[in-house]
């Protein structure tokens, strides 16, 4: 096979080869190949690498904070020993960015607790944190595709939550840490050298399982553990790598030293934070293209639909509904709905978002992350026409025109284009979106 018939293959021939033409062996590697490039070409074609730059500047801005935070609730445990060897293993490439860090964290909390940065200072700090996790979990459903984001109630509760929890979790792994370390070497030297190895390989199961539970609970919708699980891992591994770079690449280092000084070490943290993040987000991507392989077209990230498709699949969309509606189905979920027309499943949900800001369908989930979405009309199926779908989809919208001067839209030329718009919705108002269903 020439160069040119393997990048043929791989851009068009592995999209239309069928389950019965492989084993199964065969076919999971071809399903393999399908999600990372799906994934990849997602992750060149969004915002994903400016994403990462900003989320990469939030995490600069939260960090001392964040971290305040949770050697604050680790130190009213007591285990703020634990939580500060944690840390400087997390940041075992960035020594010392590690010491800066803890010295502001210390100076931060004494400070606080003396009264000197209250009010003002306070809620700034707190409003860097908060604007961190929300960043975290807007960019997280992005790439997901959601267009809510969880409630008041709940974000203040998860976070609240995530906050206390980090420190009892660190401590119980440092604790199974030592334990294990401890006991290796009163087991003999046949056990021992298992165990140095478990040790080894620990951390990279312990930030494996971190990507994995970020990747399941972070974004505002189901997430499946099977989809989660391999990107989770190769995050994890990949991150551990990152780590093993820095710590052997002192060669490098120095001579940033020798450039920058003292300020080598902001640049270099930066960068690391930058591939950090890039990594997670990557994973991000990996876990939605693997949850929904068999939904995606063969070009599922070109999501530029004129206005003349965009009006005909959301009519598409919203006949189904409302005729399963008619016919005292259940509500339709998303998969529902791609399997009946043919979209993509992230056009689906983007159209799907449009109808329901139009008031043309309501979400009877309510939200609920842990439940599939599932929609019905927002009103009796004989008032949605054409005409009121289209009307209804042409203002949707933020920005109103009370600031364009109207009367330039008062001659006789505009009045004669209101009239025909007026007429042309008229006659669209005639048709029932639930007669046309597809047969």
């Amino acid at each position: 096979m020439t160069f040119k018939g393997i990048i043929r293959f791989f851009k068009y021939g592995i999209w239309h080869i069928k389950r019965e033409e492989l084993s199964r062996p065969m076919f999971f590697l071809v399903n393999v190949m399908r999600t990372i490039l799906l994934a990849i070409r997602a992750f060149t074609d969004t915002r994903i690498m400016r994403s990462s730059a900003a989320l990469s500047f939030s995490t600069m801005m939260a960090l001392v904070p964040m971290v305040a935070v949770v050697f604050a609730i680790a130190r009213g445990f007591g285990f703020s020993i634990h939580i500060e060897t944690w840390f400087r293993n997390i940041l075992s490439s960035q020594p010392q960015v590690a010491e800066v860090i803890i010295g502001f964290v210390n100076s931060y909390l004494v400070n606080v607790k003396s009264g000197i940065i209250l009010g003002f200072g306070l809620l700034v700090m707190l409003y860097t944190v908060i604007m961190l996790i929300s960043n975290i979990e807007n960019t997280f459903n992005d790439i997901w595709n959601v267009k809510t984001s969880r409630g008041i109630m709940r974000t203040v509760l998860d976070y609240v939550a995530f906050f206390f929890l980090l420190p009892i979790v660190i401590v119980l792994i440092s604790g199974v840490s030592i334990f294990v370390t401890t006991t290796s070497g009163q087991l003999g030297e046949l056990v021992a050298p298992v165990i140095s190895l478990l040790i080894k390989v620990a951390p990279y199961v312990v930030m494996s399982l971190i990507f994995i539970l970020v990747y399941m609970l972070m974004p505002n919708t189901k997430v499946k553990f099977t989809s989660a699980l391999w990107p989770g891992i190769l995050a994890g591994v990949a991150m551990q790598l990152l780590q093993l770079f820095y710590i052997h690449s002192q060669v490098w280092v120095t001579s940033y030293n020798a450039i920058y000084g003292s300020f080598a070490a902001l640049p270099l943290f930066m960068l690391w934070l930058q591939l950090s993040w890039t990594i997670c987000l990557f994973g991000v991507q990996l876990c939605y293209t693997n949850q929904n392989l068999e939904q995606l077209s063969l070009l599922p990230y070109n999501t530029h639909i004129g206005q003349k498709y965009n009006i005909m699949l959301s009519a598409l969309l919203l006949s189904v509904i409302c005729k399963k509606f008619e016919q005292g189905d259940k509500p339709s979920t998303p998969l529902q709905l791609k399997t009946a027309t043919g979209i993509p499943t992230h056009i689906v949900s983007s159209l799907l978002y449009k109808l329901e800001k139009a008031q043309l369908v309501i979400d009877v989930t309510g939200g609920d992350k842990d439940k599939t979405k599932a929609y019905m009309p927002a009103e009796d199926t004989a008032n949605i026409t054409l005409g009121v779908m289209v009307d209804r989809l042409e203002t949707v919208g933020g920005w109103t025109v009370d600031t364009v001067d109207l009367k330039q839209f008062r001659s006789a030329h505009w009045e004669k284009v209101f009239r025909i718009r007026q007429d042309y919705l008229k006659q669209l108002r005639d048709v029932k979106v639930s007669d046309l269903y597809p047969c």
